[in-house]
């Protein structure tokens, strides 16, 4: 675990010395990218449960902290076609027009070992995005509490957008 937090000081402080370097020579603009290019969220939707309160959360906050936005859609093991829900695409074709970068990942199966596997794999993710909890157990296989497994495993924070009605 040591050796992991000490790699990814060592990259930053290698991104700062370029990001200064490209500032010295009044290269703003490439300073301030070589600072935000690996910087992510995480928006972790369940096929079913993509809803606009979640979507404007994460555009809002990717644009705020000048972060790429990656957006993990898993589809349930039972429905493992292609398409996406439709708000999904609107949301899609508004983060272009706003300019914000993204990534969709399509994935099936459990909804929190998906979260879990992709910061796992993608170590610049900043926190993850979740709706509601009561998506993340549809597919998985254990009886654990939605939370407990995935804040145990998960290794950026989590934010929760819930309905006040569930909060």
């Amino acid at each position: 675990m040591e050796t992991l937090k000490l790699k990814k000081l060592m990259r930053n402080i290698e991104d700062s010395l370029t990001a200064v370097s490209f500032a010295e020579e009044d290269e703003a603009a490439a300073a301030h990218q070589v600072m935000t290019d690996s910087r992510g969220v995480l928006l972790a939707l369940k096929e079913g449960h993509v809803d606009g309160k979640i979507l404007k959360y994460a555009l809002n906050t990717a644009k705020r902290i000048s972060a790429r936005l990656d957006i993990l859609y898993v589809k349930s093991a039972k429905n493992s076609g292609t398409g996406i829900d439709s708000l999904l695409h609107q949301f899609e074709e508004h983060l272009a027009a706003e300019g914000v970068r993204y990534r969709l990942i399509t994935r099936t199966g459990c909804l929190k070992q998906q979260v879990v596997d992709y910061t796992n794999s993608e170590k610049e993710i900043l926190f993850a995005v979740v709706e509601s909890p009561n998506s993340l157990d549809d597919d998985c296989r254990n009886g654990d509490s939605p939370l407990s497994e995935l804040w145990q495993n998960l290794k950026c924070p989590l934010v929760v957008v819930a309905d006040e009605a569930e909060a």
